[in-house]
């Protein structure tokens, strides 16, 4: 656990003992001058001077309660208000969540799997939990996967922009065995918002609660699928000089099939 969220437990721990004791003192306080008024001696009551003193006492106990509650409610505002989600706008996110919206004819998910799956199944439900769309995930093996949805069902009707859906996995080994998997948002934190007291962050098309994040990045990782990508194109060149033309020519074929300038 970092040390800042040992503090800030050590204080809120303390801060909620501190108050405690004083909210016993004070409910001790009243029993005690309740008492005192009615066991007085009606023909020598309590001197008015020493009833005042003790009624101002009992104010300042009850203002410094209103005071620590003031307080803590301005250390929550720091950490977890407006201002503290402001600092995520522009860094890479990613969170638990699994519904998106629908924008400009796709939706993006990301999902990951605890371990190597054997068989990995998606679904996409619609607002009113009817599965829109099922069918195989992009990869199986552990880690962090993304999957981008064109927006069309299996019919293959095309769906409008605006709707919410989510997405749900399943993945088993080959013997049959549950594979713990779990959806994630992730992208880059557009915009921050208030609902209800409690902040919020929007990725994307989804609205994820900031209590949600579970890593906060600087910038978008390097997936291992855009490495190969960019393999990919190299080898193709290569392989295509290499059965065109002769040893020769295979340096001069293969800086002309990188040069960008060769269809000009």
């Amino acid at each position: 656990m970092p040390i800042d969220a040992i503090n800030s437990a050590a204080a809120s721990s303390a801060t909620a003992s501190g108050r405690a004791n004083l909210v016993s003192n004070f409910e001790t306080f009243l029993q005690l001058l309740t008492t005192q008024l009615k066991n007085q001696d009606p023909l020598s009551p309590l001197d008015s001077n020493d009833f005042t003193a003790q009624l101002t006492q009992m104010a300042g106990v009850e203002q410094q309660l209103l005071t620590n509650d003031l307080l803590q409610a301005l250390v929550n505002q720091g950490t977890t208000g407006l201002d503290g989600a402001v600092s995520y706008i522009g860094k890479f996110v990613t969170a638990a969540g699994s519904a998106t919206q629908l924008e400009e004819g796709s939706a993006t998910w990301s999902y990951e799997l605890a371990s190597d799956a054997a068989d990995v199944q998606l679904e996409i439900l619609d607002s009113s939990g009817a599965v829109v769309w099922s069918g195989e995930g992009p990869a199986n093996d552990t880690g962090i996967h993304d999957f981008t949805w064109d927006g069309r069902t299996n019919s293959g009707a095309q769906l409008a922009d605006g709707g919410v859906y989510t997405l749900r996995v399943s993945a088993t080994t080959a013997g049959g065995q549950d594979v713990q998997s779990q959806v994630l948002i992730r992208g880059l934190v557009s915009g921050v918002e208030m609902y209800n007291g409690q902040p919020y962050v929007t990725v994307g098309g989804s609205i994820i609660p900031m209590s949600q994040i579970i890593s906060v990045n600087a910038a978008a990782p390097v997936t291992e699928d855009a490495d190969d990508s960019g393999q990919g194109v190299i080898a193709s060149a290569v392989d295509l000089a290499k059965d065109l033309l002769n040893p020769v020519d295979e340096i001069a074929a293969l800086a002309g099939a990188l040069n960008p300038l060769r269809l000009l």
